[in-house]
């Protein structure tokens, strides 16, 4: 493995070895879980080493600048953070509980595009309650008019899944930027689905995938869903879908991680209308 100041790209083959710090140091954020840090690698071109016995990764995204994420571990953290942030002038990511016990020494600020939405998964499987009606409303709606099943995700199954990508973002008003990434991302955590361990589910309207949804274990409490795609001309299949995919694949975890809204006001208002639990605050650490 690569001791600092040497670097190391993220490969499939390093897994294991994430997973031995992720498991010993249970992650809140949904950046520190490998299916996230793989399938997103041409984007953020994330690179490890260790300091102090510690997993730092240093990702140099295109569109911000180059930062650390928070130090895994628990060896002399301080001086690792200093360290890191000698080396990039940015520690970002860091959620509230690490910034409280080591942030004193330098500027924090809260990165809100960036803060994770975290859900009761009973919350989302039974949607009790009057603040839930229009999501219960369009699931009806749905369910009324087109017969259909849920079905585990599998491999035979990606190409048409990908088809559904495309025809999803040809509906979409992202940034460029985002629709390539989700293309991309999307295509590594289909091609790596089985040596990732990923979880999928779909809806399947007339023996056809028209919703699925990818996620996997993050903590021993915590699902993390990383994608989710339905087929916009079926009202209601993106509440269902939503709904299915918590209640057969996770419902033995207490909460469900939804990721970022990255600063987009229609992802934003999607994951708000869900009533999140709470937020993962994360903030960016810099010298002062």
């Amino acid at each position: 493995m690569p001791n600092f100041p040497e670097f190391k790209p993220v490969e499939l083959k390093d897994q294991g070895f994430f997973k031995q710090y992720f498991e010993k140091f249970p992650p809140q954020i949904c950046e520190f879980n490998f299916g996230n840090i793989f399938t997103w690698r041409h984007f953020d071109h994330p690179r490890y080493t260790i300091l102090n016995n510690n997993l730092c990764l240093l990702f140099e995204p295109p569109i911000e600048p180059a930062f650390f994420l928070p130090p895994v571990g628990e060896n002399k953290i301080e001086e690792t953070i200093k360290t890191c942030l000698d080396y990039s002038p940015r520690l970002s990511r860091a959620p509230e509980d690490f910034v409280k016990k080591y942030g004193g020494k330098y500027k924090a600020e809260l990165d809100r595009n960036n803060c994770d939405y975290v859900y009761l998964s009973s919350d989302l499987i039974n949607l009790k309650g009057k603040k839930y009606d229009g999501k219960r409303n369009r699931i009806r709606k749905f369910t009324k008019h087109h017969p259909y099943r849920y079905q585990k995700l599998k491999p035979q199954q990606f190409k048409e899944c990908l088809k559904l990508v495309h025809e999803w973002l040809a509906e979409k008003t992202f940034k460029d930027w985002v629709e390539r990434i989700q293309r991309e991302t999307l295509n590594e955590a289909l091609l790596n689905f089985e040596n990732l361990a990923l979880t999928g589910g779909a809806i399947l309207v007339n023996d056809k995938i028209e919703a699925f949804s990818i996620g996997e274990k993050l903590n021993p409490d915590t699902a993390v869903i990383h994608f989710e795609i339905a087929n916009p001309k079926y009202e209601g299949l993106a509440q269902l879908i939503n709904q299915e995919f918590v209640k057969n694949e996770w419902k033995d975890y207490k909460f469900i991680n939804r990721e970022q809204d990255l600063g987009l006001p229609g992802l934003r208002n999607a994951k708000l209308s869900y009533h999140p639990h709470h937020l993962v605050n994360k903030y960016n650490l810099s010298l002062y």
